[in-house]
């Protein structure tokens, strides 16, 4: 059963998006900016623009883009420039708006905190797709900000990565715990085949050793997450499983750094899962100015 691809994220729509970003304008106050609302010329329109400080690779456009329309309620607004996906240079305009001063300034915040974490996500995405060359699939985990999973797993697909399940109820994941908790390799995938939903579902087994590989493929599994191992012993792996025709699909996972995404590349195991894709980004540095102020 091919696995790869088969949850890959979509851009989020408005009936994801609104809620999260709502909240976020709501914990802000946005829209009771006591600092703008009692100024004159609040209401007036504006225009502004984000301007890159870095480098990178887009995304969160619209996350971004909601934080203002939102608030803007009736109100125009007008945001224009780079899409999701597209790189972009430091000292780059990125986006450019117009909207009401009220509405500029009470988004500001809520609107760049999207951006810059979620550029932040594709940007590494995209080191790491341009280090394995095209050779292997790039993937995500569900080590995601609680909430805010599906804006991270885009932003990884705009990165030009690709999605791992989504969560725990569209694909097995036997790991170490899991296995111990079930007595072993043999009895952990005997009960996920006897079990009619389970059963029907994308089966991966984490492995930490050549045997074990071995086994799981043997038994039945569809993908090897073949973890923390060394470039040697998953060469090793590649190879006897290659010569028995029972070939799942290989990830690796555990230790992986961009210096030697090649390298696995070369090894010949099919798709890389970073959690650092999510977990640690850092985020892209923009600013946001409002032209005559």
């Amino acid at each position: 059963m091919k696995t790869l691809g088969r949850f890959q994220a979509q851009p989020p729509s408005r009936d994801v998006i609104d809620p999260i970003v709502r909240r976020a304008l709501e914990e802000d106050h946005a829209f009771d900016d006591r600092s703008t609302l009692p100024l004159p010329g609040a209401g007036d329109s504006k225009s502004a623009h984000v301007l890159a400080r870095e480098g990178g690779v887009l995304a969160g456009r619209d996350a971004f883009t909601r934080a203002f329309e939102l608030l803007a309620d009736d109100e125009a607004v007008e945001i224009t420039g780079r899409k999701d996906g597209d790189s972009f240079a430091a000292g780059e305009v990125v986006l450019e708006l117009r909207a009401s001063a009220r509405v500029l300034l009470g988004g500001e915040r809520t609107g760049l905190n999207f951006l810059q974490r979620l550029s932040g996500v594709a940007t590494v995405t995209r080191r790491c797709v341009d280090a394995a060359g095209g050779m292997i699939a790039i993937c995500d985990t569900r080590k995601t900000t609680p909430g805010l999973r599906a804006l991270e797993k885009w932003a990884v697909v705009a990165g030009g990565g690709t999605s791992h399940r989504w969560s725990l109820g569209d694909m097995v994941m036997l790991k170490e715990n899991h296995l111990a908790l079930a007595g072993g390799i043999a009895m952990a995938l005997g009960a996920i085949y006897s079990d009619e939903r389970s059963g029907s579902l994308p089966v991966t087994v984490e492995v930490r050793t050549f045997d074990e590989a071995i086994r799981a493929a043997e038994y039945g599994a569809h993908r090897l997450l073949l973890d923390n191992m060394s470039n040697d012993e998953m060469a090793r792996i590649v190879a006897r499983l290659a010569e028995s025709g029972k070939r799942p699909e290989l990830e690796a996972s555990g230790n992986v750094t961009l210096a030697r995404i090649p390298e696995l590349a070369r090894i010949g195991v099919d798709c890389v899962s970073l959690g650092a894709l999510t977990h640690s980004v850092k985020a892209i540095d923009f600013s946001f100015l409002i032209e005559g102020a």
